[in-house]
């Protein structure tokens, strides 16, 4: 005998004890849910430490033009 066919056995005894108007996703859900929230907040965490030893500096880029105004103009926003 398969699993699937031991399962269609038990679904008739189940649907007797179901009541329709009132379903949750009880324990089992309540621990998928925890154990998500879990995992992503121990992502977020290894994420932050591995971004916290990033040391990113820009080269400056050897064919742009020097600017005659000095960096002061450059760092003023354009509109």
């Amino acid at each position: 005998m398969y699993a699937t066919q031991a399962l269609t056995h038990l679904v008739p005894l189940a649907a007797d004890e179901l009541d329709k108007n009132k379903v949750t996703p009880g324990v089992l859900g309540f621990l998928v849910f925890a154990a998500l929230a879990v995992g992503v907040w121990l992502l977020m965490k290894s994420m932050n430490r591995h971004m916290g030893k990033v040391d990113f500096v820009e080269a400056p880029d050897p064919d742009a033009v020097p600017d005659e105004a000095g960096d002061k103009a450059a760092a003023a926003p354009r509109k």
